[in-house]
């Protein structure tokens, strides 16, 4: 299998996980410029009221000296630490999954990601989807992108799975929620609910999902 090309992200929504864990070879794309309302700095989690938005508050052009209509490399993305958004990210995920079976498994190593201030978007990021690699027990060896290409070759370019707007035609079967009862099934919300609900089933359950639109 060609290596699969995806945009590093706030850990990750369940279909560029399942891409991971199916792929032979990953390479993160280091190169572009950044994009709102992507992955790269949101995700989607279930908490009492449905599906909840958690967004890191990032530094924006005017703030750094840049033009407005200037495009930034999401490599050069800042985080905007003024905010208080690590304390409402660690709250949320608390009020949201304190009573799921796994969360207390994994509450002492993803802890230290929220009490710990990071000065770029794309470093925490990192750090976020080591985390999930690690929960998940996948052998975690990566590339960079080097040179941005807009149509590369000899890879499978799933850079689209970034997109927080669409699900890019995936869908993935159901697994036991918290609130599933109250509201029903979400689908593909952060890789995080369903680590936090499957626990050590969470990598199977990933490479038992069809993505057959991306992998043919």
């Amino acid at each position: 299998m060609k290596p699969v090309l995806l945009h590093p992200s706030y850990f990750g929504p369940i279909s560029q996980w399942a891409a991971i864990a199916k792929a032979d070879k990953v390479i993160f794309e280091n190169e572009d410029n950044y994009q709102k309302q992507t992955y790269r700095n949101r995700m989607y989690i279930y908490d009492a009221n449905g599906k909840l938005t958690l967004n890191i508050p990032i530094k924006h052009s005017a703030a750094l000296g840049l033009s407005k209509k200037g495009h930034q490399k999401y490599q050069d993305v800042q985080i905007e630490n003024d905010f208080d958004w690590q304390t409402q990210h660690w709250r949320a995920f608390k009020a949201s999954y304190q009573t799921s079976p796994f969360f207390e498994f994994y509450e002492d190593e993803l802890y230290p990601l929220y009490h710990q201030k990071f000065k770029f978007l794309m470093d925490f990021n990192y750090q976020c989807m080591t985390f999930v690699a690690d929960s998940l027990q996948i052998d975690w060896v990566y590339d960079k992108t080097e040179e941005f290409f807009l149509n590369p070759e000899d890879c499978i370019n799933l850079r689209e799975l970034v997109n927080a707007k669409s699900n890019q035609g995936f869908i993935n079967s159901q697994y036991p929620q918290v609130f599933d009862l109250k509201a029903g099934f979400l689908p593909n919300l952060c890789v995080l609910d369903l680590i936090f609900n499957e626990g050590n089933a969470s990598l199977d359950y990933l490479l038992s999902q069809d993505l057959k639109p991306y992998f043919g």
